[in-house]
């Protein structure tokens, strides 16, 4: 009898970790764990597929964000691709809300982001389709293409562009030679763009009287021009505002392609810093005044060696003085007095 308990007791146990496993592998939650975390980027479910091969065409474009933003709109999933086991290829999982609160109806917000998660997994009807309930999330990255960006080549060299204005005349970026210029690329359809853009007005209002500009550089075409004065006047933004910049252009100042981004020009025409994703007042205002200090202290050894080369020259002025005055004597003050050569001045002191 005790041998069969013990058989009965094994037997329920083997039963209790099957069922255990089954339920790890089928993503259903289990009572006592903890939530299934996964990491990978934020993509849309449609937009993702517009390219063969994600490993090679990384996901995140000014022009993936604005198809997500349509998508977006027609009510298609985003989904959160998850690269299996550092290959190439990608196991995509459809986004349900959960216990976290993205503070929009839609994933635009951390469209193109890299995120760790944490939730439940369910699959669909079809096996096709797996559904992730997202209870914890938390970005870990700010594009696809962080692992490629070359910002340490880009530092310190000058990039030169130019787009059209909200009335289509041609601007170029080296027109601002001589001032400090925050770039900022942004979109009408991008979130995380507007909740900036209040710092951005603020470093406006701030640090103009100095030298310094901002331009704001929107990958929304001139068509849609409408829309981008209306985005203008709910944001209260007080700056040049330029149009159709391509993901091309963020990749040239060492950007991410997802929106938004941000560069520092410096005085001389050269990339000072650069930071992807949103961008924080307090960054921004250590940078320009990092970078206004180093112009002062430059000015201040410009003018000290300016004072020292006029020193100079008014020591040589009175040296070439003083010897015009010892020439002058020798001749006598008479107007017509010359100055004897060695012979002559040798002859005289001989008795005649």
């Amino acid at each position: 009898m005790k041998r069969f308990l013990q058989s009965l007791t094994l037997s329920l146990l083997v039963v209790s970790f099957g069922a255990t496993a089954a339920r790890a592998q089928s993503g259903e939650p289990q009572a006592g764990r903890a939530a299934l975390k996964l990491e990978g980027q934020i993509v849309c479910s449609v937009c993702w597929f517009e390219s063969d091969d994600r490993a090679k065409t990384p996901y995140g474009t000014a022009d993936d964000i604005k198809c997500a933003a349509d998508c977006a709109a027609k009510g298609i999933d985003a989904a959160l691709a998850v690269r299996e086991g550092g290959g190439d290829k990608f196991t995509l999982y459809l986004l349900e809300d959960g216990r976290f609160d993205k503070g929009a109806k839609n994933w635009l917000a951390y469209m193109g982001k890299r995120v760790q998660v944490a939730g439940t997994l369910r699959r669909g009807a079809t096996a096709e389709k797996s559904y992730f309930k997202v209870d914890d999330l938390s970005v870990v990255g700010g594009g696809a293409d962080a692992s490629v960006l070359q910002d340490a080549k880009v530092i310190g060299t000058e990039v030169d562009f130019a787009l059209k204005d909200l009335f289509g005349v041609e601007q170029r970026l080296s027109a601002f030679r001589g001032r400090i210029v925050v770039l900022n690329f942004w979109a009408t359809y991008c979130e995380p763009c507007r909740r900036e853009m209040p710092d951005l007005a603020r470093i406006q209002n701030n640090y103009a009287a100095l030298g310094v500009q901002v331009v704001g550089a929107s990958a929304d075409e001139l068509a849609a021009r409408t829309k981008v004065m209306e985005f203008i006047r709910e944001t209260k933004i007080n700056f040049p505002v330029w149009l159709g910049a391509k993901v091309g252009d963020m990749q040239r100042f060492g950007l991410a392609p997802a929106l938004p981004g941000t560069v520092i020009i410096g005085r001389d025409g050269r990339v000072a810093w650069q930071r992807s994703g949103i961008v924080k007042e307090a960054d921004l205002k250590q940078k320009i005044d990092e970078l206004l200090a180093q112009a002062a202290t430059a000015t201040g050894r410009e003018a000290e060696d300016a004072k020292h080369e006029a020193g100079d020259a008014k020591r040589e002025a009175g040296d070439t003085k003083r010897e015009a005055e010892v020439v002058k004597g020798r001749g006598g003050s008479g107007e017509g007095a010359r100055v004897e050569s060695p012979e002559e001045e040798h002859a005289s002191s001989v008795p005649s």
